[in-house]
């Protein structure tokens, strides 16, 4: 977010708690802040996950499938 964006938020933010008006919500003052950290922690996590997928292909897969497995009967 911009300093013009933070400055927007901030007047919205307290026009709204003055007027008594819900902060949250669709048409709430933090609406879109939490929209960009949501989306920004989303990328964060599938950039994680994808650094992992290529660190285990380096590394060896160790849910291979292989390993002991017994069946009570």
């Amino acid at each position: 977010m911009t300093q013009e964006e933070i400055k927007e938020l901030k007047e919205k933010a307290l026009k709204q708690f003055l007027s008594g008006e819900s902060l949250t919500g669709k048409d709430g003052a933090f609406a879109p802040m939490l929209k960009e950290f949501m989306e920004e922690a989303l990328e964060a996590e599938m950039s994680s996950h994808l650094s992992d997928e290529e660190k285990g292909s380096k590394a060896g897969n160790k849910r291979n499938g292989k390993g002991k497995k017994t069946l009570k009967s």
